[in-house]
C-alpha cells in the first residue's frame, strides 16, 4: 500500500514519504508545518520541503551549485533576492501568496518574510540537497 496521509481536513502527518508513489493536499501540508525545513519527499531526483520563515527573518544568503529550486509561496509576503555572487544580489521581487520563484543552479539568493505572519513556502530541488527525513524546527546556525 503506497502512503496517502490526506484524511480530509484533520492534520496531517508531516513526514518524509520518499522515494514511495504519493500524493497530498499541498496546500494544506504548507500551511500546516510550522517547521523551518520539513522534508516531504525525498527521491532519487527530486525532493519537496515545506518551510515556514517567521516574521523578520529569512533563509539567510545562500548557493546550491548543483540544485535548480523551484520555491512556490502559499501564504504570506516577502522579498527574493538573486545574483551571480554573493556581493552582486541585484535581482529583487516581492513575492505573496501563489507566486513561484525559480533559482538557476549556482545562483545565489534569499527570501525574506517582510509580512505580518509566517511565510509558508514549498521548495522542489532537482537534485534533492537535504537529507531524506530532515525536519529543521529552527533555522540552521550556520544560516545566521
Amino acid at each position: 500500500m503506497y502512503p496517502y496521509p490526506d484524511c480530509g481536513n484533520c492534520p496531517l502527518d508531516l513526514r518524509d514519504y520518499g522515494p514511495a508513489p504519493f500524493v497530498i493536499n499541498l496546500a494544506q501540508a504548507t500551511l500546516q508545518n510550522t517547521n523551518y525545513r520539513t522534508a516531504l519527499w525525498t527521491g532519487c531526483y527530486l525532493q519537496l520541503t515545506l518551510m515556514s520563515i517567521n516574521v523578520g527573518e529569512d533563509i539567510g544568503l545562500e548557493m546550491h551549485p548543483y540544485a535548480d529550486q523551484f520555491i512556490g509561496v502559499e501564504s504570506g509576503q516577502g522579498l527574493v533576492r538573486m545574483g551571480n555572487c554573493p556581493d552582486n544580489v541585484t535581482f529583487q521581487r516581492q513575492v505573496a501568496d501563489d507566486d513561484i520563484i525559480m533559482i538557476p543552479a549556482g545562483t545565489w539568493h534569499n527570501v525574506i518574510n517582510t509580512g505580518n505572519r509566517p511565510l509558508k513556502l514549498y521548495s522542489i530541488y532537482g537534485p534533492p540537497l537535504h537529507p531524506r527525513g530532515t525536519i529543521e524546527v529552527t533555522r540552521p546556525e550556520e544560516h545566521h
